[in-house]
């Protein structure tokens, strides 16, 4: 159930306030006490508050797992959460790209080089716009199109999982390649996982342990 913003404040002035009283809270609003009553009552039957008599009111058990469950995610890296990337290579064709898109369900494929290093991602946006209306566009190579390397966004395994969610969403994108130096040459890039936005929901709803599929 999605909260009132007079609700979410109530709860952010329990947190910094608690014990605090319901006649409290209703100064702070400049408010009568029977007014945000069906409120207080509301919050502490799912949870988010927890209310002793004569006492006030303290916050709730979920929102002690919420603050854990942020608390878990800050502190977590992007290598504590990657999956395996799902790769094709620069001289696969279209439709070997919408084949194995289907077949891993996901929502973009790495495209890579013989030695592993990134030159590109290919979504099924950019699968969708070549294909419509053209029949010759399952045989051409998906280097004609896909995005290419430098354009395409990365994530390093050492970076936040906060930080690779910003990156998604400031770039629009569905998830980002995470790579490291490739050791035959420092100019590019090797591909050792990928985080998506599936990670991040998981994450937000489950916490730690994140499988992506």
């Amino acid at each position: 159930m999605q909260l009132s913003p007079r609700q979410l404040e109530i709860v952010r002035l329990v947190k910094l306030h608690a014990p605090i009283t319901g006649e409290q809270i209703a100064e702070m609003f400049q408010l009568s006490r029977p007014t945000i009553r069906s409120d207080l009552a509301l919050l502490v039957m799912l949870g988010h508050l927890d209310a002793k008599p004569k006492v006030g009111y303290f916050p709730g058990q979920v929102s002690a797992e919420q603050e854990r469950t942020a608390a878990v995610i800050t502190s977590m890296k992007v290598k504590d959460v990657l999956s395996l990337p799902v790769n094709i290579r620069e001289s696969a064709t279209v439709n070997d790209a919408v084949v194995t898109l289907f077949m891993e369900n996901v929502g973009s494929l790495i495209v890579t080089d013989e030695s592993g290093a990134l030159v590109g991602v290919i979504s099924r946006k950019d699968l969708l716009k070549v294909t419509l209306g053209n029949p010759a566009a399952s045989a051409m190579p998906v280097s004609l199109v896909m995005t290419r390397h430098p354009n395409v966004v990365t994530a390093s395994p050492d970076d936040t999982v906060l930080d690779a969610g910003r990156k998604m969403i400031h770039h629009q994108v569905d998830g980002l390649p995470v790579v490291v130096r490739h050791p035959d040459d420092p100019e590019r890039w090797e591909v050792v996982g990928r985080i998506t936005k599936t990670t991040m929901t998981k994450l937000l709803v489950g916490g730690s342990g994140v499988v992506d599929v």
